[in-house]
This record gives C-alpha cells, sequence and structure tokens, in this order.
C-alpha cells in the first residue's frame, strides 16, 4: 500500500480487496483510490479487474494527478491518473518504468528495455529523452534482443511471452524458463539470465502463464487452489508453440528451469512430463504441508493458494508426485532461505535419490531465497557457473536432436 496527497491536497492510496475473510491476497491486482475530505468514503479510481498497479509509489503531479505505474502484459506502464479517475498511459508497452520523479510539468522516470538495464530519462510532450547510456557496455559486449510471441493454448487460450534466440543457425537446444511468484511476470526489458543462457548457445523460452500478473485479475486468480493445472499446461504449450513458429529451435532438444514459484511448477511439470533432457528445480516451493510454519510468509501463502484440506493439498503438492520423476535434476537451494527454507530441497532432493533419479543438490551457504536477483556477486557468479555445467553435460551446445 501507498499513500500521497495530491497537489491540491486529494489524498490518494492504494489498496487490494482481500476478500471476506481478510487473506484472500491471491492474485489481488492493487487499485488506486482517492479521498477528497476527512470522513468522506475512499473513491475507486481504477479497475481492479483490468489494472494492476505498483504498489511502491504515488508520485502527485498537477493539480489534482497522480503517477502510478500498471503492470501491462510484462511492462510497467508510467500512467497519470486524475482525482476523477480519468487515466492517461505516459510510457509505451515495451518499457518497464523503475521510478518517477516531478518538476513542475517535467517528469523524470528509470527505464528499462530489451537494449538497457536501466537508464535515466525525461517525458516530454515529444516523446521521452534518454539522460544516460549506463548500459553502452553490455550492449558491446553483446545483447539478444528477445523476440516477443504469443501463442494460442491447446484450449485457445493466448500465452504471451519472449523467446531469446542465440547468434548461428542453430538448431539451438531450448531451456524453459518459469517465473517465480506466481503473481509476478516476465517483461520486455534486459533479463540478465536469459542473456546468458543465450550466449552461450540456448534458446531461452520464457512466458506468463496463468496465475501471472499483468493480464488482468481473472487470469491470476484461475489458479487459486488450482497449483500445476492451466499454468503446467500454458507454459507446455508456449514451448512447443515456440519451437513451431521460431526458426532455429531443436524441437527434440529441451531442458526447463525455474525459481521459487518457477521450481514449484518445474518439480510438477517433470513428475507428469517425460520430454526434457534435464531440469533445475530453484529455491523451490515443493512440500506445502511442510512449508507452513517453517516461510516467513506466514501460513496464509499455502492456505490461500493450495487450500487447507489434506487430499487438496497433496493434489497439488511435487513432493506427493515425486515417484514420478524420471528427469536428471540439479536442486539448487540458498541456506539462508526463510521463504522457502532448505528443508524444501533437501526432502526434495533425497527422494529424487531415493528412487534412482540422476539428482545434484547444490546449496549455497549464507545466501538466501533473492541470490539470483541481489546476492553478492561471486556466488551468483558461481550460480552460472554451475547452471551451464549442469546443460553443458546433459544439453550439450552444438549436437542434434
Amino acid at each position: 500500500m501507498a499513500v500521497a496527497f495530491g497537489l491540491n491536497g486529494t489524498l490518494f492510496f492504494s489498496a487490494q480487496e482481500v476478500g471476506e475473510s481478510g487473506r484472500d491476497f491471491v492474485a489481488r491486482n492493487t487499485a488506486l483510490y482517492a479521498v477528497n475530505a476527512p470522513g468522506t468514503p475512499p473513491r475507486l479510481l481504477t479497475d481492479p479487474e483490468t489494472v494492476d498497479l505498483a504498489e511502491s509509489d504515488i508520485v502527485p503531479f498537477r493539480d489534482d494527478h497522480v503517477l502510478v505505474r500498471d503492470r501491462r502484459r510484462g511492462a510497467l506502464v508510467l500512467t497519470a491518473v486524475s482525482a476523477a479517475g480519468r487515466a492517461e498511459r505516459l510510457t509505451d508497452g515495451v518499457t518497464v518504468v523503475g521510478g518517477a520523479g516531478t518538476a513542475g510539468e517535467t517528469i523524470v522516470v528509470s527505464v528499462s528495455d530489451a537494449r538497457t538495464a536501466g537508464e535515466v530519462a525525461v517525458l516530454g510532450a515529444d516523446g521521452s529523452r534518454r539522460l544516460t547510456d549506463f548500459s553502452r557496455e553490455l550492449r558491446a559486449a553483446g545483447v539478444i534482443v528477445p523476440r516477443e510471441l504469443t501463442v494460442a493454448g491447446r484450449d485457445g487460450y493466448p500465452i504471451h511471452g519472449w523467446v531469446v534466440v542465440p547468434e548461428g543457425a542453430g538448431p539451438h537446444p531450448v531451456l524453459l524458463n518459469i517465473h517465480g511468484g506466481p503473481f509476478a511476470s516476465y517483461g520486455p526489458a534486459l533479463f540478465d539470465e536469459a542473456q546468458v543462457y543465450a550466449s552461450a548457445g540456448y534458446a531461452v523460452a520464457m512466458c506468463n502463464p496463468r496465475g501471472s500478473a499483468g493480464y488482468g485479475q481473472a487470469h491470476g486468480r484461475v489458479i487459486r487452489q488450482r497449483m500445476g493445472t492451466v499454468d503446467r499446461i500454458d507454459v507446455l504449450d508456449f514451448l512447443d508453440g515456440a519451437v513451431a513458429a521460431v526458426p532455429g529451435l531443436d524441437a527434440d532438444r529441451a531442458g526447463v528451469m525455474g525459481g521459487s514459484y518457477g521450481g514449484y511448477l518445474t518439480a510438477w511439470t517433470i513428475a507428469h512430463d517425460h520430454r526434457f533432457a534435464a531440469a533445475i528445480v530453484e529455491r523451490g516451493y515443493l512440500d506445502p504441508e511442510g512449508f507452513v510454519g517453517t516461510s516467513d510468509i506466514g501460513s496464509f501463502f499455502s492456505d490461500e493458494y493450495i487450500g487447507t484440506d489434506p487430499d487438496r493439498i497433496r493434489s497439488q503438492s511435487p513432493q506427493a508426485v515425486v515417484a514420478r520423476v524420471k528427469t536428471p535434476t540439479l536442486v539448487m537451494h540458498s541456506s539462508a532461505d526463510l521463504r522457502c527454507p532448505l528443508g524444501q530441497a533437501e526432502r526434495y532432493y533425497a527422494a529424487l535419490k531415493r528412487n534412482g533419479v540422476d539428482a545434484e543438490l547444490v546449496i549455497f551457504p549464507g545466501e538466501d531465497h533473492e541470490l539470483s536477483r541481489s546476492g553478492w556477486p561471486r556466488p551468483r557468479r558461481e550460480r552460472f557457473e554451475i547452471i551451464l555445467e549442469w546443460w553443458g553435460r546433459h544439453l550439450p551446445v552444438g549436437e542434434r536432436g
């Protein structure tokens, strides 16, 4: 939740509906509200069914406007909203706005896109003007622009995502990457993980299946107490669609990987689909029964996403179906992960080994759930080296399916 006074004294705040229980947070879009005077009821300014605001900031602008960021199809779109509820998008759908500030009519933003990791720009009537080029050396080292793709799933549902294709004719082995959350999203901005794998010769397919953010509240809420259903179907259908639509991808050689919820869906997928040469399950939410009471997020996450009925919990638990896994699996975790505690990985790995699966366990001492995004530089580099070594053994570049 964010709160700010407009320049005319109107109080603006962002909030989410959480149902009658006060706990139903699953895929609840954040909406903008306004209060004109003390004692008056708040007025809803944005539609939570279709608009989802980043919760971190509300920036006063002009007399009765504020600036907010709308999560939309992977982008963060800077939007001006008036106290009357009129909205105007100020940036496009292929830019991620990290933050904004104002001085009179001047708007300064931090932005990232397919070629930049983060720059400062000024917005004007004639568009934006970049003030920095911090990503110059990064581009010089080689940045591959992802190809945007929408695939029709087997039930006709549109699955939106991106494919990063290495240089050269191929055919390239494909890594299906699954994001965490699940109410999060991949986007059009430069993503270090995809760039590292593509530079090593792997095509990277990454999409926002049902359960993700930025495609309407219904898109996100459909997997509530149905995890591992349409979300699993969507990532597999996107992979199939990408291989069919994008030249140079090897249809017979693929791996799957993901972290947090992405680790969950990776583990769930390899228990139900045996096409993959190997898998990487990282910082995974793997045992919902053992998660409650041990994670720093509290019991409400599992209770709302998975449910509380024992049979329903087991029907969505990767740990409950680990005996079905045949795919070689690298399990990666951090010792100080409080979100998905280390025991999640240890129990899953032990079950894989007990069942005769080719499995390895890597633990990063002292690191936490955010290792891949904000960990110390050395373990972040070591992590990439371990990942590429695993794929080099199980899905080597240069071979053909």
